[in-house]
């Protein structure tokens, strides 16, 4: 079989693409261009060096600050299962031209018109509506209609965009406010998002699949309703909801709990830049292994990773141990977005990939905007992270041991069933 998708799941190339677009491969270097600025980077990574700014601007506490990336992550959330069903009915480029420019200019009105916390709040929500359209979901759809064989590395390399954006655009939105100010940052990484996402979309990115509802129904896997009804669908939905919240809630307040410890900013921004690089290594590293060994036993690691770097952090204070927990969580959170891919396609098979994809997305964008949320109040509320922290590593506990309730595949490699290893 080749690397490609065979069958009626893959569309002829469109009229006007670029040869090179002819590869499946070159789908991947879309995806990579457009996950590097997507939600995750821009919504969650970059937050954390604009908390102690806006809460200083906007005369408020950290809670409040920190109740913008809740709102707009559980409106992500609302929206994703809404964006799933357009990428299936209309296909990947509908969705994602229009979106990439929204998200963009969504993002550059955070630093033109709020003029009150409760105006940022709201903005940082209308973001999170346009956010699931640049979001990993139709990026992960077109990387695996295009792949079979090595879909886990495939789906890896794609995603690795979001851990180079989680390296950059902090290091990026740190100069700007630094230089100019956090509202100029803001329209300064909205420019950035339409200058990078969209011109490979436009000439790189193709359909996995005919938009025809004949060729969807033919697809093997389950609906979204009969997918509801599984064991594996909760057990995908709690795993993903406990790390994302862990790992998305420390790391969104890395920088203000290592300058709180005495570590200067400088180098707390350099630490959420080497989370940056675990994420992409560990998007890597999931990728490889998924397609060489069976994906729970991948997942059980990504998961006990971060409950290592939450420990690390409770450790005596010294530099070198701050940097390893973050690295730690970051490797955590590296993996999960190719995870829920290649899980669909393996457990609920890929007739409506994109509905079931945004069901799981939006309890993950949840768990992403409820773990800053819980991290700010306690800090507000307590004067200190910790009793958060250990919620968030008992949670890592039970995922995994939810992650290895999954049993085995059973949609692999074009055959229905697949036994356990």
């Amino acid at each position: 079989m080749t690397d490609a998708a065979q069958g009626p799941a893959v569309a002829k190339p469109r009229a006007g693409f670029s040869s090179r677009a002819r590869s499946p491969w070159w789908v991947v270097v879309a995806a990579v261009l457009g996950t590097l600025v997507g939600n995750g980077p821009l919504l969650q990574f970059s937050f954390s060096v604009f908390v102690k700014p806006l809460a200083e601007a906007f005369a408020t506490d950290r809670a409040t600050i920190s109740s913008a990336i809740l709102v707009g992550f559980v409106v992500t959330s609302l929206s994703t299962p809404f964006a799933g069903r357009l990428v299936d009915r209309y296909g990947v480029r509908a969705v994602v031209l229009p979106g990439i420019v929204l998200f963009a200019l969504s993002i550059a009105a955070l630093g033109v018109v709020p003029q009150t916390p409760l105006q940022f709040i709201l903005m940082y929500g209308v973001a999170g509506v346009f956010a699931a359209a640049q979001s990993p979901l139709p990026y992960a759809k077109a990387v695996t209609g295009a792949f079979e064989r090595h879909r886990g590395l495939a789906l890896g390399l794609s995603m690795a965009g979001v851990g180079l954006g989680a390296a950059l655009l902090p290091h990026l939105a740190q100069a700007l406010i630094a230089a100019h100010g956090w509202r100029t940052a803001f329209v300064g990484l909205g420019a950035t998002v339409l200058l990078v996402a969209f011109p490979p979309a436009c000439l790189l990115l193709r359909e996995p699949v005919p938009a025809a509802s004949l060729a969807r129904q033919a697809a093997p896997g389950l609906s979204a309703r009969e997918a509801f009804r599984t064991k594996q669908f909760w057990c995908l939905a709690l795993v993903f909801f406990a790390v994302v919240m862990a790992c998305g809630g420390t790391i969104a307040h890395i920088t203000a709990i290592l300058t709180d410890r005495g570590v200067s900013a400088q180098l707390a921004t350099t630490a959420i830049s080497a989370a940056g690089i675990a994420l992409t290594i560990g998007r890597l590293l999931a990728g490889f292994l998924l397609d060489r060994i069976f994906g729970p036993y991948v997942a059980l690691i990504f998961i006990l990773m971060p409950l290592i770097g939450i420990v690390l952090l409770h450790a005596p204070a010294h530099p070198a141990i701050y940097l390893i927990a973050t690295v730690c969580i970051g490797l955590g959170l590296g993996a999960e977005v190719d995870l829920i891919a290649f899980f669909i396609s393996r457990y609920l098979g890929m007739r409506a990939f994109g509905e079931i994809y945004g069901y799981l997305f939006a309890i993950f964008m949840f768990g992403s905007g409820l773990g800053p949320f819980l991290m700010g109040l306690s800090y507000s509320r307590l004067g200190s992270y910790g009793p958060t922290l250990a919620g968030l590593a008992i949670g890592l506990v039970v995922a995994s041991v939810a992650v290895m309730l999954l049993g085995p595949y059973r949609y692999a490699l074009g055959r229905q069933e697949e036994k356990h290893p």
